[in-house]
């Protein structure tokens, strides 16, 4: 399975898998998932059912441990499958139309085509041997239960283990109703809490009647044991237990029709509340507008007020973190906080009750909006990679602003312009797919305000292209080109003219790609436009000159696209002339430099996720190890290309002259190895990692591949591809038209 150790979803990078007899597990305690305590039981009968069904649920109410149970179990037999273990966490998915990206993107799959995410999901699945773990799938049942019965019939290797109040009621689905801790367990899970809250706390034998009273009252279930175990921040065993009976008789848990653990649970929440002070329950009901993970910063906006002072608001969130109500995390972005979703539905209902729902998430919104403001003003700028962390952390949050957007009678240009604003996301961090997925959306919508539904159409002609769906991008071009000619919209006329230009490149109509390319350049000259895409659109004609054989004029062209980047700290525009460069350097024959400036490129487009330009970096790179005598390494490369290719959908690299190096390299790899050989490495290449593909192309030098000088006989009468002949010679803005 391509996946990143970053993606895997047990502690240290990877699963600590045990015998399930192992001694710690007859302890009460598990190496496999870090504070698991108990369940031996269940986690054998977990095992078993695993062993004779094809679809495993595990069951319960809220709180009770189903997640932890799952991982572990995962944890304990992810050996057995020889693909691993894949983890999907869809508490945070609300719209169904997604759920096929989140488990794209939890298995790696870099899903950017015009096909829809369960085809590319049965393809990719369809000879795989893998565990499925799929956490929460409650909200979503009945969507969840159609993917799952298409994923079964189409990969006799994939077995699935779903968590959720219920199960999917699927036919041979077999199900584990998941209890409350028994006794000892509890305990030991409230004194592990325990001493993580307070330092000092130890369970003495004068305690442990305490403790399991408490444990008994809150019918062993975890959540409920956290919380409480949580209050010894402030309370002692006695009166933790005193205010547990004073909120067992004052709070009904909500009905008598609910289950009596989830009364429990209800109440146990309930009485966390009740013992929060005023302004924390204010900002805890706040929180819930936010989904997945969440910045201070956003805190202090969306959800201060009168009756929550913004300089008030971090102390209040510090006091939520002490009493586990909120977790706070360190991430690539920064520090970000996340609430438990039980948490979240508890604290969305007294806002509901509160009134306040609706103007919240608009407040959200209106947040989320600026931040991708901010972000795509940003992008072009030193804080590039910054920006993208930043983007990919909110991804959650920016999704709620989208759904908000796009399900508001009135809201439809600010869903627009949002979808269109987020272009460098979708584009420069490798998220077509989804990017798609929201501009269709907006776009179907009918919009009066002509700059962000313009904005929105030449971000889907750029994705759609990228996508290889050149008919689409081609049909919203030509409109986008049209009615802003028609309504004056000068910013819009040049970014359709630029994308038009980009597709007759794709396309191998070379003279008319220089045409819009020099056209669309004149106008972001005229316009004082200088951003990512303007020096994108420099790369673009350099690359149709090179094409041309006019090598000199295309280096010229990039190394004033280097001096910008230089000037600008812009990096990903940066790999893209790099590639260029490299081009050039290889028609000229001098492959050091190509290696080089190829190898800096794939490094650069490797830490955006940007797939495109990996993958044209490593088609070259092939070509240029082929040339000098690595023609095994070569065959591997190429095949760690045709992978990334595959995932995207189409081989935009196969169009015309971009297929050429891939071509040449072909055949002076087929000539030097053989073609039995030669599939055989291509497949090798196909199984790595990206990250182990890119490491080999920019190890230190005493670790490439030997680059013996000139040309063997061989590859001097080798055929020249076409194209390879060497050369003769925070607020949202008004218009909406921003781009970088």
């Amino acid at each position: 399975m391509r996946r990143s150790h970053r993606n895997c979803p047990f502690p240290d990078g990877h699963p600590h898998g045990l015998p399930l007899d192992h001694p710690s597990r007859r302890e009460g305690r598990s190496a496999g998932f870090p504070g698991f305590v108990g369940r031996v039981d269940e986690l054998a009968q977990l095992a078993r059912l695993l062993d004779g069904s094809r679809l495993v649920t595990v069951a319960g109410v809220g709180g009770v441990g189903k997640s932890r149970l799952a991982m572990q179990a995962a944890a304990a037999v992810q050996n057995r499958f020889t693909d691993g273990v894949g983890l999907v966490e869809l508490a945070a998915v609300h719209d169904p139309g997604l759920i096929g990206h989140a488990l794209a993107e939890a298995l790696d799959i870099t899903h950017r085509t015009s096909r829809s995410p369960r085809d590319v999901l049965v393809d990719h699945l369809a000879e795989r041997e893998l565990l499925l773990v799929l956490d929460g799938v409650e909200h979503l049942a009945a969507e969840c239960a159609d993917l799952v019965a298409d994923l079964l019939a189409a990969a006799p290797g994939l077995r699935i283990l779903a968590t959720g109040r219920r199960p999917l009621r699927l036919p041979n689905e077999a199900t584990l109703p998941l209890a409350p801790l028994s006794e000892s367990d509890a305990v030991q899970l409230f004194a592990d809490r325990a001493a993580l809250t307070l330092a000092r706390f130890r369970l003495t034998d004068g305690d442990q009647h305490r403790v399991q009273e408490i444990c008994r009252r809150l019918d062993g279930i975890p959540l409920a044991l956290e919380l409480a175990a949580g209050r010894l921040a402030g309370l002692t065993l006695d009166q933790v237990l005193e205010r547990l009976d004073d909120r067992f008789r004052l709070l009904t848990g909500g009905g008598r029709a609910l289950p009596p653990r989830h009364q429990t649970l209800r109440t146990t929440i309930g009485w966390s509340h009740e013992l929060c002070t005023p302004p924390e329950r204010l900002l805890w009901a706040r929180l819930t507008v936010f989904a997945g993970e969440f910045d201070s910063e956003a805190v202090e906006y969306v959800c201060s007020g009168p009756d929550l002072p913004a300089e008030s608001v971090p102390g209040v969130l510090a006091e939520l973190v002490a009493q586990s109500v909120v977790s706070r995390t360190r991430t690539p972005a920064g520090v970000r906080y996340r609430m438990l979703d039980t948490l979240r539905v508890y604290g969305g209902e007294w806002l509901a009750a509160l009134g306040d729902d609706m103007r919240l998430r608009k407040r959200h919104r209106d947040w989320y909006m600026g931040l991708a403001t901010w972000c795509e003003l940003d992008w072009f700028s030193p804080r590039q990679l910054e920006v993208a962390a930043c983007a990919e952390s909110a991804l959650p949050n920016l999704r709620a602003a989208l759904e908000l957007c796009l399900e508001r009678d009135g809201d439809t240009h600010l869903g627009q312009h949002l979808a269109g604003t987020l272009w460098f996301f979708w584009v420069g961090c490798g998220r077509l797919a989804e990017g798609r997925h929201w501009l269709d959306r907006a776009l179907a919508l009918p919009n009066a305000h002509a700059p962000s539904r313009l904005k929105a159409q030449w971000v889907l002609g750029q994705v759609a292209l990228l996508q290889g769906d050149g008919a689409a991008a081609e049909r919203v071009l030509h409109d986008c080109r049209e009615v802003a000619i028609r309504t004056d919209h000068p910013v819009a006329v040049a970014y359709a003219v630029h994308r038009l230009g980009s597709l007759a490149l794709l396309s191998d109509s070379t003279p008319r790609a220089e045409d819009l390319l020099r056209g669309a350049l004149a106008s972001y000259r005229e316009l004082g436009e200088l951003n990512s895409n303007v020096l994108l659109a420099q790369t673009s004609l350099a690359m149709a000159l090179a094409f041309q054989d006019r090598g000199e004029e295309a280096v010229r062209l990039c190394e004033e696209v280097l001096e910008s980047c230089q000037g600008n700290g812009e990096l990903w525009a940066r790999s893209y002339a790099l590639y260029a460069l490299g081009y050039t350097a290889q028609m000229a024959g001098d492959r050091a430099t190509a290696r080089t400036r190829l190898s800096a490129a794939v490094s650069i487009a490797h830490r955006f996720n940007d797939p495109v330009g990996a993958a044209l970096c490593l088609e070259l790179l092939a070509l240029v190890t082929a040339e000098t005598g690595g023609t095994a390494e070569a065959a591997l490369l190429l095949g760690a290309a045709a992978a990334v290719w595959d995932e995207l959908g189409v081989h935009l690299a196969g169009l015309g002259r971009f297929g050429a190096p891939r071509e040449l390299c072909r055949r002076l790899t087929v000539g030097a190895l053989g073609s039995e050989r030669y599939g055989s490495l291509v497949r090798e290449g196909r199984a790595l990692l990206l990250d182990a593909a890119v490491q080999r192309v920019v190890a230190p030098p005493d670790r490439c591949p030997p680059v013996p000088q000139g040309r063997t006989a061989e590859q001097s009468a080798a055929p020249t591809a076409p194209g390879m002949r060497k050369p003769a010679g925070s607020p949202i803005p008004q218009g909406g038209e921003t781009a970088g």
